[in-house]
């Protein structure tokens, strides 16, 4: 007996909570999760109603809950009961986006839309929840800091980091065997179970103190019906463990002095122990060159708006939540169904509808300039981009008219291009592109993988363009053709081009006088510093044992990277390498499948091996950036310049 009650007084506390990892979008189409979130949900809130499970934590967002009371409104006087009662948390976030994608502007919209939502349903508990974002950003904890946020949780790329730690001044949860707990509903004997659950504690607790803290739940998942039997069950076979169905809220408390023991100041990006899935930054680039075009276009009608009365604050909300539909993590990532992205891309067209229509009608209404206009008239410090037959738009925004066949002409689109004396020396010579001393190539290499990881072949060497020409402001290779236009202390590039090639990585790359040891690149709308081993190859690294995701020299950006008093800004290439003395830029990474289980990169599959085709990105191609020299805290500069402030343009 005396033995007995020891072994329980020894017994580690193990604080546990039902959640469900809800993409709204991923390897199913929305309308089809949501069907299986009505199941899912509906038996929650019986198993609440029953007082069958404590509490439920529904994945940091709002959005979901939306989705699902569109369907079910006989069900909010409930959902507000549970949340009341402590019993359900929801929030902060409107929706899980990712956070090397996301510029400081939609993350701040993010939270604020997130939040009113949840404290009118009377949500008062949050945590900066990223159980499955694939790294995380530094920028993040003050930004949750400023929303009133003290607690977070994460997961991928924290490498060999305790359980709590303060991440930048937060109080942080490393969540040690991720956040994918599903073992309760896996077709195992309870002995099997309590087996698996003493390994996996066993790890949480090497990195833990006197309490642990364990998800359970999954994608998609509902909750069990038995999970209380099953974990009680489960307790009287853990000698070491005693698991509590509670919520992550009691387990801050009760770790709340063990932060400080551990602090960690940058970026989590370690690849070691978990996958970060970095291919995703690159995998279906026109995703992420729409949700900058639409991140601008909608800060610039806002800011406009705002200086004029306000007068569209619900339309302009509404767009928001459009664009954080898209940054859903799969869902900018790239790495959903065909049909998936193809709903992205008509949320994107919406929001430039709504942010252009606003830009136009204010611009008519005050008299101001933007840096794009159509005009039946040619303007000054203006050149034409196109021309095409239609209506002023005079005509089409006064309510009080309707255009006739006689008001149809040759309208202009007009883009703002005062003239600028060269200050950058640019020449094409001998099949060489320069850029002051900075030699310019353009290179693709063979892509065995999909749209989680770049699969580089182990022995491929790349190809490199040859350069036959420049002429009219046009450099002809063999890859394609590439408009330049030199303006002041910049050089602009257009790339545009008919892809026929399958499984292949495009770059720009940027050769420099030394080897690349640190770049400077844009995150959250701030300049973060990372360093590298110029020397490594990745190629020289693939794994040969399952569980392991390849290092590399590759990172997110958003608008701009720099290294060695050189500069790129880009409109919407969202992912660099490092290699040697080089700076390469990702133009196009096109793959055929959203999970490939052979992908030299990765020796184990991270999602379905669904084929999807338009992830080649067949077809049309764009891609623009412009290059100068300049160090990291001028950047701004030379972003206003590509990405122009329509208020400030008289």
């Amino acid at each position: 007996m005396i033995e007995i009650c020891y072994k329980i007084f020894m017994k580690k506390k193990v604080i546990a909570y039902l959640h469900t990892h809800w993409d709204r979008e991923w390897y199913r189409e929305f309308e089809v999760f949501r069907l299986r979130l009505l199941r899912v949900f509906d038996n929650v809130l019986d198993l609440l109603e029953d007082n069958k499970i404590p509490s439920f934590y529904f994945d940091g967002q709002v959005s979901a809950l939306l989705d699902y009371l569109e369907i079910r409104p006989e069900k909010e006087k409930q959902v507000r009961k549970f949340i009341a009662e402590k019993k359900l948390f929801i929030g902060p976030f409107y929706t899980l986006i990712d956070e090397f994608l996301t510029d400081r502007t939609v993350f701040e919209k993010n939270l604020e839309i997130g939040l009113k939502i949840s404290k009118d349903f009377g949500c008062t508990d949050f945590i900066g929840y990223f159980a499955d974002t694939f790294g995380h950003s530094k920028n993040i904890p003050p930004l949750l800091k400023k929303f009133g946020i003290d607690k977070c949780i994460v997961w991928r790329g924290c490498g060999d980091i305790p359980s709590e730690f303060r991440f930048n001044g937060i109080n942080t949860v490393n969540l040690i065997r991720g956040y994918f707990m599903d073992i309760f509903s896996a077709p195992l004997t309870i002995e099997q179970k309590a087996e698996w659950l003493k390994g996996n504690l066993d790890k949480i607790a090497a990195k833990s103190k006197d309490y642990l803290l364990l998800p359970i739940g999954a994608d998609h998942l509902g909750v069990e019906p038995d999970i209380t039997e099953q974990i009680n069950k489960v307790n009287s076979l853990l000698e070491d463990y005693e698991i509590k169905l509670s919520n992550p809220f009691e387990y801050f408390e009760l770790v709340k002095d063990n932060f400080k023991r551990f602090e960690w100041n940058d970026e989590l990006r370690d690849n070691s122990l978990t996958f970060i899935l970095q291919g995703s930054f690159s995998a279906r680039m026109k995703l992420k060159q729409y949700n900058v075009k639409c991140t601008y276009l909608l800060e610039q009608a806002d800011k406009l708006q705002k200086k004029y009365g306000s007068q569209y604050n619900a339309i302009i909300e509404y767009a928001y939540k459009l664009l954080l539909k898209n940054q859903a993590h799969d869902g900018i990532y790239g790495c959903s169904t065909d049909l998936v992205h193809r709903e992205n891309i008509t949320r994107y067209e919406k929001i430039i509808q709504i942010a252009n229509t606003i830009i136009e009608e204010l611009r008519l209404k005050y008299n101001f300039k933007t840096p794009v206009m159509d005009s039946k008239e040619l303007i000054p410090e203006y050149k034409v981009v196109s021309k095409h037959y239609g209506v002023e738009n005079s005509l089409l925004y006064d309510t009080q008219k309707i255009p006739v066949t006689e008001d149809f002409t040759d309208i202009y689109t007009l883009k703002y291009s005062p003239a600028v004396k060269p200050e950058i020396n640019f020449e094409v010579k001998n099949g060489k592109i320069r850029i002051g001393q900075v030699k310019m190539e353009f290179v693709r290499f063979k892509d065995e993988g999909d749209t989680y990881n770049f699969g580089a072949v182990e022995d491929d060497k790349g190809e490199k363009a040859e350069i036959y020409s420049f002429k009219n402001n046009i450099i002809k290779t063999s890859f394609f053709d590439v408009k330049v236009e030199v303006q002041g202390e910049l050089v602009n590039f257009k790339i545009e081009w008919d892809n026929k090639l399958k499984n292949k990585l495009w770059q720009v790359k940027f050769n420099l006088k030394s080897p690349v040891t640190e770049t400077f690149s844009e995150d959250l709308n701030t300049i973060i510093k990372r360093e590298f081993d110029p020397n490594y190859d990745m190629r020289k690294h693939l794994p040969k044992t399952r569980g392991i995701e390849v290092k590399t020299n590759f990172a997110p950006m958003q608008r701009y990277v720099g290294t060695q008093g050189f500069g790129v800004i880009t409109k919407g290439l969202t992912e660099y390498e490092v290699k040697e003395k080089s700076l390469l830029i990702t133009l196009l990474r096109s793959t055929g499948v959203i999970s490939n289980p052979k992908n030299p990169s990765r020796s184990t599959p991270a999602g379905p091996p669904i084929e999807v085709p338009e992830a080649q990105q067949l077809g049309y191609n764009c891609a623009e950036f412009s290059v100068g020299f300049f160090e990291p805290e001028d950047y701004q500069k030379y972003i206003d310049i590509i990405f122009p402030q329509i208020i400030l343009i008289k």
